[in-house]
């Protein structure tokens, strides 16, 4: 069964554990160890900081006594045993405890080193201390030890800050659902109940500056809410009966009495705390194949250090204890923290700053996908326009020449009773523009062509231009030239007739979201293809895909067919995107190589992409794609450092300065040469934090 190792993260360099799945719940089975690092973070954290503590207290005066002579009432010797003692097998408890959990999974990991090193300083000083005369080339390296074990948990330390500004997205999330709501009975009345009582049907009120408790829609009620902390969205939300709500959002100035749609692990906010836990507990290909280097690294390290002591003791008859500072210098200098950080470090930043800026990557495999994607395809209807008619043109004709406003209200006097999607595009322009609109004295609807009403004693006819030919209308010359210019960027165009005569040209269409040029433009930026798809006809779709800049799209494609357009761009090579909404695009998103769900609000819980987009803002797709190239390129990154300092310097630690200059390491410098470069892949990964999407 293969391992994945999510306990611990940074904290422990914990063996694996084995993860299975049954009945959809997800069980973890790690050591005792790990498991403590993994559910009591703080604890953690507390141990290392308390243990850093002692060991600098310690460390500092081993230090001192070894280099500095100085008349004491007792052997020096006896003295750093009695210093470095507590430093050995207290603070430096954690890395015993982890190498007995590796042998125990028969595997081996960083911590063997570092016990297996600071343990042959520490013993070998100690019988010296016993043994003096048994030694006579020298032998006290209390000071390597100690000075090694305090390095190693100040790595320790900085790589826990990376965990902590991590998980600190997930962390607000989870604290934003409230603890307790106000339900509503049947019969008006109310009672405070725990958030856990409350069941998907229930009604609950939502007080001005309240969080909301849970998904809903808005029974009664108007106000703002303010979303951002979930959505991005930077202005609150008007919300009204029959509009969605998120929990955890917080409520402007106006009540809302809310029915309960989703309740505990099913609301947008727990699958959005969930995806990111997911994100920074999982391994792409790049971090397993550095898991599968760490497991064959250590034994080989281990040998390295014994061929060194044999071959300078042995071989090049220099004493035993010059053998013995090669070797634990080997140990030491190749310890892989800053290999074993390298990704995870770098993963968890990205993640983190992409839940604060509203992108959820649903884990590491999906980062190295999304790099390498080189074409994007697009859904049209939902994704690069709002899904949604309204109305672009309102002009009148030849020779009543009414004004737009006179046109434009005709048209709602005669759509009022209608509820064709056209009806309600014309409707809301015109609730826009108008306080009210009066309602028309009679009212027919015909199938398939448009309505017919009267109005103050005049007959209104609204409808298709057949239509209006086919009542025998007239329609001037210079309308037919109009009519075919607005249809041919691919809008429904409407004529309003007045009495007989057509005093008016009516377009509808579903317009471009306000950011989807720019989006298609920071794409192609980045050499990427991008590709439309909709089941709109072909005019519509080209005048569409001509203005937002789009050279490729294909036309009338069923949701079902989707996929397939995705499959042939695959089998020719290319690594496919596809931004969709979730729904009629699901076998197109599971085809690609990275879905993309965007979406905004409660439909984040129906989302199958690898990423998905809180915001309705198809430039998220952009700084998705630029956030997965920049983690990626840190990853690249920590890992060369993390191969420089660990395999580049073995040979230094093992002798070779002292080959060509006279010159031996001493392992104090090989601790502080591995703590730098954990500390290096640490600072490197936090520059992501200074992400800023590009256009």
């Amino acid at each position: 069964m293969p391992t994945d190792p999510v306990c611990g993260m940074f904290v422990e360099e914990s063996p694996g554990t084995l993860q299975a799945k049954v009945h959809g719940t997800t069980y973890y089975f790690c050591s005792e160890s790990c498991l403590r690092e993994f559910t009591r973070p703080e604890l953690g954290l507390r141990n290392i900081k308390l243990n850093l503590a002692l060991s600098i207290v310690l460390g500092v005066p081993i230090l001192l006594l070894s280099y500095v002579p100085a008349k004491l009432p007792i052997p020096t010797g006896v003295l750093l045993l009695a210093l470095a003692t507590p430093v050995q097998f207290i603070a430096g408890f954690r890395f015993y405890r982890g190498t007995y959990d590796a042998v125990k999974m028969h595997s081996s990991n960083m911590d063997v080193l570092i016990a297996v090193g600071t343990s042959a300083a520490y013993f070998y000083s100690l019988l010296y201390v016993l043994f003096p005369r048994q030694f006579p080339f020298g032998g006290l390296y209390f000071d390597t030890s100690a000075i090694i074990i305090a390095l190693i948990l100040l790595g320790r330390l900085l790589e826990h800050g990376v965990s902590a500004r991590a998980t600190e997205a997930i962390r607000k999330l989870a604290d934003l659902q409230p603890q307790s709501v106000t339900l509503v009975h049947q019969g008006g009345a109310q009672e405070e109940i725990s958030i856990e009582k409350l069941t998907s049907g229930d009604e609950f009120l939502v007080h001005p500056g309240e969080r909301v408790a849970t998904d809903g829609v808005v029974v009664d009620g108007s106000s703002f809410v303010d979303e951002k902390l979930l959505t991005g969205e930077s202005l609150p939300v008007e919300k009204t009966a029959g509009s969605e709500v998120i929990g955890g959002t917080t409520n402007g100035t106006g009540a809302l009495k809310v029915r309960a749609t989703k309740v505990g692990e099913d609301t947008a906010l727990s699958k959005i705390v969930q995806i990111v836990q997911q994100s920074l507990n999982s391994k792409g290909p790049v971090e397993r194949l550095v898991d599968t280097v760490s497991t064959y690294f250590v034994p080989i390290v281990v040998a390295i250090a014994l061929a060194s002591f044999v071959g300078w003791t042995v071989l090049a008859g220099k004493p035993p204890s010059f053998g013995f500072t090669t070797a634990v210098a080997v140990l030491i200098i190749a310890c892989p923290c800053a290999l074993g950080l390298a990704t995870p470090a770098a993963i968890a930043v990205g993640a983190g700053e992409g839940a604060e800026n509203g992108i959820l990557i649903k884990g590491a495999e999906y980062l190295e996908r999304t790099e390498k994607v080189d074409t994007v395809i697009f859904d049209k209807t939902g994704t690069l326009t709002n899904g949604r008619p309204s109305v672009t043109d309102v002009e009148g004709t030849h020779p009543l020449e009414l004004s737009s406003d006179e046109i434009l209200k005709l048209a709602a006097v005669a759509e009022k009773r209608s509820e064709h999607p056209i009806a309600l595009a014309v409707l809301k322009k015109a609730a826009n523009k108008f306080q009210s609109v009066p309602d028309p004295e009679s009212f027919q609807s015909v199938p398939g062509g448009g309505v017919r009403a009267v109005f103050m004693g005049k007959e209104i006819l609204l409808g298709t231009p057949q239509f209006i030919l086919a009542s025998q209308k007239k329609i001037d010359q210079e309308v037919a030239p109009r009519v075919a210019s607005l249809q041919s960027q691919g809008k429904t165009v409407s004529l309003l007739s007045l009495d007989g005569q057509v005093a008016g040209i009516l377009a509808v269409s579903d317009t471009l979201k306000e950011h989807a040029k720019e989006a298609v433009e920071g794409l192609q930026k980045m050499k990427l293809q991008v590709v439309m798809l909709t089941g709109d006809n072909r005019m519509t779709a080209a005048a569409v895909a001509k203005e937002l800049g789009i050279t490729k799209f294909e036309a009338e494609v069923p949701p079902e067919k989707k996929y397939a357009v995705v499959k042939d761009l695959q089998s020719h090579g290319h690594k496919v995107a596809m931004v969709g909404d979730g729904v009629n695009d699901a076998p197109a998103l599971a085809q690609s190589d990275v879905g993309i769900a965007i979406g905004s609000g409660s439909d984040i819980a129906a989302e199958t992409g690898g990423l998905i987009l809180m915001k309705d803002d198809p430039r998220d797709v952009v700084s998705g794609i630029q956030l997965s190239r920049k983690t990626m390129g840190k990853i690249r990154q920590n890992l060369f450092w993390a191969f420089f300092y660990n395999i580049g310097l073995i040979p230094v630690a093992a002798g070779l300065f002292y080959l060509l200059f006279g010159v031996l390491l001493n392992p104090i410098f090989a601790g502080l040469a591995m703590a730098l470069s954990s500390v290096t892949v640490v600072s490197n990964s936090l520059l992501l934090r200074r992400f800023k999407p590009k256009f």
